[in-house]
């Protein structure tokens, strides 16, 4: 099929106008493709930014709940008086209390020196933990009679005490009326203390 030279002259204008239209639409449809990407690259930026961000939400929620469960801890310590220096004059004086409380007229004690049991790595510094072993010797009228002293002595709150070792022995036959001591108790006992280096600096 040919064209004319009048017909050429009038598909002119039409054909222009469709390869405007066409170089339009493909600069629309690359410039559609281009936003599109950009758009795309844009919700992946935010996208890890928003999990970043709930990582770090989530690492802080976690470190809360670290600090919440060592405080809790911590404060269980303090109640226990298990931090710090050793509190002797306390314990003497809890002694004393519960000997004329319960009338434990035949009560001895002496407290070795205190010794180091274990030094835990920490930060910024170790935790040291100290035991001192008492040594009880007490004239008993009932084997009950050492139970007390013993929930008196934990009750007394001036230390955490653990009682290592504890033997009961019968004394000689009852002389006359008189009440005297019929069983003897001796114990040993570690008062443990734990210091925290780091907050003594």
């Amino acid at each position: 099929m040919s064209f004319t030279r009048e017909e050429m002259q009038e598909l002119a204008l039409p054909v222009l106008i469709a390869l405007a239209l066409l170089g339009a639409g493909v600069a629309l449809t690359w410039g559609g493709n281009a936003a599109l990407g950009a758009a795309h690259r844009q919700f992946a930026a935010a996208e890890a930014e928003r999990k970043q961000a709930a990582e770090r939400l989530a690492r802080i929620s976690e470190e809360e709940r670290e600090v919440k469960g060592k405080l809790d801890v911590y404060q269980q310590l303090k109640s226990l008086h298990i931090l710090g220096e050793e509190q002797r004059l306390e314990w003497a004086d809890a002694i004393q209390r519960i000997r004329m409380e319960r009338a434990l007229l035949d009560l001895s004690y002496r407290v070795d020196r205190q010794r180091l049991l274990l030094s835990a790595p920490g930060k910024p510094a170790n935790v040291d933990f100290y035991a001192s072993t008492m040594r009880v010797q007490l004239g008993l009228l009932h084997e009950d009679d050492l139970l007390r002293f013993l929930a008196d002595l934990r009750d007394s709150g001036n230390a955490y005490y653990s009682v290592k070792r504890c033997t009961l022995t019968r004394m000689g036959p009852l002389s006359g009326a008189q009440i005297s001591p019929r069983l003897r108790g001796d114990c040993e006992i570690d008062l443990i203390t734990i210091i925290d280096r780091a907050a003594r600096r």
